[in-house]
């Protein structure tokens, strides 16, 4: 008779990581009951997937966030929502995914338990499947409780972001108020938890990004601006096109918690990590056809044109600021908070 484990008040051991009984007794009642597909059910080292027809998109990362439950989410669900949100925001479609679990001795059988339904729940909202896995245990202290790795493949959407290159006019465009991820986080850190009701706003983006193919719209490219925040990938584009970006900071949607949080803690919105959020760069012809796509959506509805391409030949970012000024958006230099993924 196979030994239960005990999800309301059982921890996990060293044992569930070294390929005996207890790690068979894991997967078997835990895994394989949240993640059940025909793949990884076949039970080997590797999942077989069918032929997939078109040219593969391949992305991994790791989640390290702290604390792993925060409002709005938990690590699981920013685990497959950043890695889904990765292939969708270069025109692939996600299809499977893979995740790797370190796990920390003395972790609560239910938080593990609540996390990875959390993923399950979310793999399913973005339809996509989780077929192959690992589980390691390391001693107490040499861990934080969770840490997961993902890897996601999906398959290139032929005659979408086709990646051009930006050029002066050129729109860029966000679905929706930044900052939410990392003020949610925040909230509930040690040592800086304040009274706030923001939640973070991880979400898939990929039926978003669907809608835009489908509606047959017109883009140069996407990126989801997570670490570094909307600042991060504003320089990046800058530098990769050398060109020079100019911010409009009244087209900026900031939630008043938000701002009023960032006001507190001396931070900038600009810098800090949203997911569920994408930029969007296109022809300023195509810009009003995109915007109307995605004010569709429930995720889409505070899309605003927040930037344009104004110099080539120069990399730099710059905002003009709501009093008629304008100042310089540089690289973030440091970290203004660890661990936000």
């Amino acid at each position: 008779m196979s030994v239960k484990l005990n999800f309301n008040h059982g921890v996990v051991d060293l044992s569930m990581g070294a390929g005996g009984k207890a790690m068979n007794r894991l997967i078997d009642q835990l895994m394989k009951k949240a993640f059940t597909n025909e793949y990884l059910l076949q039970g080997e080292d590797q999942a077989v997937l069918p032929h997939i027809d078109g040219r593969i998109a391949m992305t991994t990362d790791s989640y390290v966030i702290t604390p792993y439950f925060f409002p709005g989410g938990d690590i699981g669900s920013l685990a497959i929502c950043g890695t889904v949100n990765d292939l969708a925001v270069g025109g692939a479609t996600p299809r499977y995914l893979s995740v790797g679990f370190i796990l920390e001795e003395g972790l609560a059988l239910s938080d593990l338990k609540q996390i990875v339904y959390s993923m399950a729940d979310t793999a399913a909202k973005a339809d996509v499947m989780l077929v192959a896995g690992d589980t390691k245990v390391v001693e107490k202290g040499k861990g934080d409780g969770i840490f997961i790795n993902t890897t996601g493949i999906g398959v290139v959407r032929e005659n979408f972001v086709t990646r051009e290159v930006l050029t002066v006019g050129d729109c860029i465009i966000i679905n929706g108020a930044i900052a939410e991820h990392g003020v949610a986080v925040m909230s509930k850190r040690v040592g800086l938890s304040f009274d706030c009701d923001v939640k973070s706003d991880v979400a898939p983006l990929n039926g978003l990004i669907d809608q835009l193919y489908q509606s047959g719209c017109r883009l140069k490219t996407m990126r989801d601006p997570t670490r570094g925040g909307v600042a991060a990938t504003l320089n990046e584009w800058a530098k990769q096109y050398q060109v020079g970006i100019e911010i409009d900071e009244s087209a900026l949607v900031i939630g008043e918690e938000v701002q009023s949080a960032c006001e507190l803690l001396g931070l900038d919105p600009l810098f800090i990590a949203n997911e569920g959020k994408v930029l969007i760069v296109c022809e300023a012809p195509e810009a009003q056809k995109v915007l109307a796509c995605l004010t569709q959506d429930e995720s889409g509805k505070n899309a605003s044109i927040i930037a344009t391409v104004k110099k080539e030949g120069e990399a730099y970012v710059n905002m003009q600021t709501t009093f008629g000024g304008v100042r310089r958006v540089d690289w973030l230099s440091g970290e203004q908070l660890p661990r936000i993924c």
